[in-house]
């Protein structure tokens, strides 16, 4: 299983960089996670778009969604160019009808994942959990057969975390905010509380993102470490996870 960071940003993305989208490879299947904005652009240096299999969307704000609508042009484009129509099907949930209703288009289908049971998307199975934030969304955990990865997309700390993450290989988790900040009003976590779930998970390594764009990100990373042990990452484009 290889994972490969596209964006990372929270809110919106810093310079030449986008928000939330990370790649996901296993036995030549592509899966793409969140498309955040700037993700169209930064995706195409590591895969073909006409190379994704399949879409998954925590929820719908839009610095997790906004490059849904570029994404369905660039297929529609490809298909005039091959005159040879496919569709990219675009798993979502549909507490937001609005932005479940969105996935659709002429190249792609939205479809519904009920949070409750377990989704099979080519090699990956993936699990949900509903995280503490202003729309409903969903973390996930995604497991290949043989390694696991736990991606929380955005939440504030809720009880919980810990058995849901608990024993993985990789956890991504929410780091929008400094240890001695408190991001629970904003729906988001800090350096801390994500490396406290961490530790109390016993995962394997660490990725900080979903990243504020202010302050020493490299911060984040000394803060973290005083209450998880493992290996830390700080979330970059390009960045590689593979198993």
């Amino acid at each position: 299983m290889k994972l490969t960071i596209i964006g990372f940003w929270g809110g919106y993305p810093a310079l030449d960089s986008a928000t939330s989208a990370y790649l996901l490879e296993k036995d030549g299947f592509s899966l793409l996670i969140d498309v955040g904005s700037g993700a169209l652009a930064k995706v195409q240096k590591y895969k073909h778009i006409m190379d994704l299999d399949a879409v998954v969307i925590s929820h719908y704000h839009h610095d997790h969604v906004a490059d849904i609508g570029v994404l369905q042009y660039a297929w529609l484009v490809h298909m005039y160019l091959q005159n040879n129509k496919e569709i990219l099907p675009i798993y979502g949930h549909t507490e937001d009808r609005e932005g479940f209703d969105s996935l659709t288009h002429e190249c792609t289908e939205g479809i519904a994942y009920n949070p409750d049971e377990q989704l099979e998307i080519g090699p990956f199975s993936i699990t949900f959990f509903k995280t503490n934030h202003s729309v409903p969304c969903y973390g996930m955990r995604i497991f290949d057969g043989n390694r696991v990865i736990v991606y929380t997309a955005d939440t504030a700390h809720k009880e919980g975390w810990s058995d849901f993450a608990n024993d993985a290989d990789l956890l991504i988790t929410d780091c929008n905010f400094y240890a001695d900040q408190d991001g629970a009003s904003a729906g988001h976590m800090t350096s801390k509380e994500g490396a406290m779930i961490a530790a109390k998970a016993r995962v394997g390594e660490l990725v900080l993102s979903h990243l504020p764009q202010y302050g020493d990100n490299y911060q984040l990373v000394e803060e973290a470490k005083q209450y998880y042990d493992g290996k830390i990452m700080l979330a970059k484009e390009g960045l590689v996870w593979e198993k």
